[in-house]
């Protein structure tokens, strides 16, 4: 006898969300090796920065001043380029890998909303990349010495869920292009890698960048669509005020923040847009690709 009892839609999309999510916040801790390598290894990159600032802005006669603050803005950075990582390889290339191991087709059938499903992922991925970029930030203080002014706690941590939320914003857009797209997903994330780096400024001021003139700027304003841009430029703004009369930063406080707002709204619609077409493509031609693939 088949029974009748409804499902509270709402219900069944959080046990989704929970689903998803208990994979990267206890099966991602299982194995002790997989936290040293995400934990520990990646300081030995913000090392290499730190030691170049010592050497180059702690030579006699340098501003000791400027020194620390560079290194600050290093250990944010870093702390900021574990989520990026997480976003481009955890959540922008993941629907890609579930339908090269046979899971996709479970995804799309199962009675839920794909948005549920991305939203535990990235729920899961912002707990699990937390823990190391914590990491990062304890390194920074008792390693580097590195001093934080946590004048405004409130406004620091607004700023810095807005901003991992429009990035993990843009990893659930960028999960339906990759699928979309696929075969050439992992070449994508790793040509986005890298250069992301650099055009974020995630190892010195973005307004740096303006010095090499009218390509500096293009640069700048192409930037801006990156929430990790916007999101570690205020956040050095608030932890490290007055740094040089304000002359590195890129925009105020709370324009910044106000932006990063929108980008969440605008990433979320999109990557519920983006679903929605892989959905339409599914029950329509019976695939989940472009032509092409």
């Amino acid at each position: 006898m088949t029974s009748t009892r409804s499902v509270n839609p709402l219900a069944l999309n959080l046990r989704a969300v929970v689903g998803r999510a208990y994979p990267r916040i206890i099966g991602a801790n299982r194995e002790p090796s997989w936290v040293f390598f995400d934990a520990i290894l990646p300081l030995l990159g913000i090392a290499a920065y730190v030691f170049i600032y010592e050497g180059f802005f702690r030579a006699p006669g340098a501003d000791r001043t400027f020194a620390n603050a560079m290194i600050g803005f290093v250990v944010l950075g870093g702390t900021m380029t574990a989520f990026w990582m997480n976003v481009l390889w955890s959540m922008a290339s993941q629907l890609y890998w579930e339908k090269e191991m046979g899971n996709l087709q479970l995804y799309m059938m199962a009675p839920m909303s794909r948005m549920a499903l991305l939203g535990g992922m990235a729920l899961g991925g912002m707990f699990m990349t937390s823990t190391r970029a914590i990491v990062t930030l304890v390194a920074g203080v008792f390693v580097f010495g590195v001093h934080f002014d946590l004048a405004n706690p409130l406004m620091i941590l607004a700023v810095f869920f807005a901003t991992l939320v429009a990035l993990y914003g843009m990893g659930m857009m960028l999960a339906s292009l990759y699928l979309l797209y696929g075969r050439e997903a992992w070449h994508m994330s790793a040509l986005l890698e890298e250069p992301i780096f650099l055009v974020s400024g995630f190892y010195f001021p973005i307004r740096a960048i303006e010095g090499v003139g009218a390509w500096g700027r293009a640069v700048l304003f192409g930037a801006a669509i990156i929430p990790a841009t916007l999101g570690l430029d205020a956040l050095r703004q608030l932890i490290f005020p007055g740094f040089f009369g304000g002359k590195f930063w890129l925009l105020s406080v709370e324009l910044e923040f106000a932006i990063l707002v929108v980008l969440c709204v605008v990433f979320l619609v999109l990557a519920r847009v983006s679903l929605g077409y892989l959905e339409m493509l599914a029950k329509r031609e019976g695939r989940l690709t472009s032509r092409h693939q």
